[in-house]
């Protein structure tokens, strides 16, 4: 780690000088930030085809690595969103008084530095960036080789504005996209207080298994749809249309399809939009069975399942009933987004409490997760863990706590 010792010295010393900004400071470099984003369009987008020119169109990948003018602009629309939002620091979350005298308040404050390690998702750096100012916190990114020419050029916009402002640019600092600065900052003890990894299950096992610093496990999303016998298949169609096919490339696109076995009789014309969007579909023996012969239908083996696909393939599992389908979800999900169409209340009502999952839905697509749905401005990543934060994580979840005490000379017996 010795090359990188100053890198981390340097974020973590110039985090120091987060702390105490002022919410209108804060706010005014995001406008910046944003405006400078939108004039620089051409910059990104040049720089953003280098990466693009070295991947295949065909990777899964490829629609998260694309920037077009379009996500710029809505890019910088969401960075403004962040700074209309209250800042999350300073806030008095329990009070009291001892009946020693001993005033204690329980107030919120930055984690501290934060480590992100993410794939090609050069919108990351922004979003990541935003956040972390907002919430008063240092950052160390180590973003994949496949996005390197667009990371930097963010990187360089965002140094640009921090410079214009007087603040330290050593505070947010891109690592080399190398395996080398992937191992310093896993190990970076002492200088890194968090790491989020934001990428495919194999980054988060990898850091999980690897990483001497705490992790927080975000990302990658094996989520299904249960079509119940109550449901109204209207709704289901676009529901599960919705979820599998508006960015097949994201962590909440539908990878299973439950469907019970009462509507097998109108599973073609249910996937019917899914394969004119030409969505590949590996179905079990009994929906397989029930399916017109098609190009992109084959018959699923255990691998279809369990698989966060990250592209136009979808799996189908048959169940005979609810119990069923939440015995299929708790032993393939990983437990990021899980949805129900169903009009039966009392089923709806079973399958919200039982399943275990970050974010859970009846009757609506799992394309809402999303911080910026959800209403909490960008997110850092999507939690699937229990520990400290679950679901989007936005300028809330990035804080921490101490207690204040003030006293008039008590100590204790």
């Amino acid at each position: 780690m010795t090359e990188y010792q100053d890198i981390f010295e340097g974020v973590k010393q110039g985090s120091r000088k987060l702390t105490g900004l002022s919410n209108e400071k804060v706010n005014q470099v995001l406008h910046n930030l944003a405006i400078l984003a939108v004039e620089n369009t051409d910059f990104l987008l040049e720089e953003n085809q280098k990466d693009l020119d070295r991947m295949e169109p065909t990777n899964p990948m490829y629609d998260r690595l694309l920037l077009t003018e379009e996500r710029i602009q809505n890019i910088a629309g969401e960075i403004i969103q962040v700074s209309a939002l209250p800042s999350p620091l300073h806030h008095v979350l329990e009070s009291k008084t001892l009946e020693n005298g001993l005033s204690l308040e329980k107030t919120t404050v930055p984690l501290g530095v934060i480590g992100i390690i993410y794939e090609a998702r050069p919108n990351v750096t922004f979003d990541v960036f935003t956040l972390a100012l907002k919430s008063g916190n240092g950052l160390v990114l180590k973003g994949g080789s496949d996005a390197d020419f667009s990371n930097r050029a963010i990187m360089s916009l965002i140094h640009q504005v921090l410079e214009v402002n007087e603040l330290p640019t050593s505070a947010f600092q891109l690592l080399p996209a190398d395996r080398a600065a992937t191992k310093a900052l896993l190990e970076a003890v002492g200088f890194v207080d968090v790491i989020i990894p934001r990428g495919s299950q194999g980054l988060i096992n990898f850091v999980r298994e690897n990483a001497k610093v705490p992790v927080i496990e975000t990302g990658a999303g094996i989520v299904h749809t249960y079509v119940d016998e109550s449901a109204d298949l209207a709704k289901a169609k676009e529901i599960a249309f919705n979820a599998k096919t508006r960015r097949p490339s994201v962590c909440n696109s539908l990878d299973c399809l439950i469907i019970h076995e009462a509507h097998l009789p109108v599973l073609n014309d249910l996937i019917q939009p899914m394969l004119k969007s030409k969505v590949q579909v590996f179905a079990d023996e009994k929906a397989f069975a029930a399916l017109n012969a098609n190009e992109l239908i084959s018959r699923a083996d255990e691998s279809h399942f369990g698989t966060e696909f990250l592209g136009l393939k979808m799996s189908i599992k048959t169940v005979a009933n609810l119990d069923e389908a939440l015995d299929h979800i708790a032993a393939y999900s990983s437990k990021h987004s899980e949805a129900i169409v169903a009009e039966n209340q009392e089923t709806i009502d079973r399958f919200l409490l039982e399943v275990d999952a970050a974010a859970v839905y009846a009757n609506a697509s799992t394309a809402f997760t999303d911080g910026a749905q959800f209403g909490l401005g960008a997110e850092i990543g999507i939690s699937t863990q229990k520990l400290h934060a679950r679901g989007p994580m936005a300028l809330k979840e990035l804080c921490s706590y101490k207690w204040i005490v003030r006293g008039n000379g008590q100590v204790r017996q």
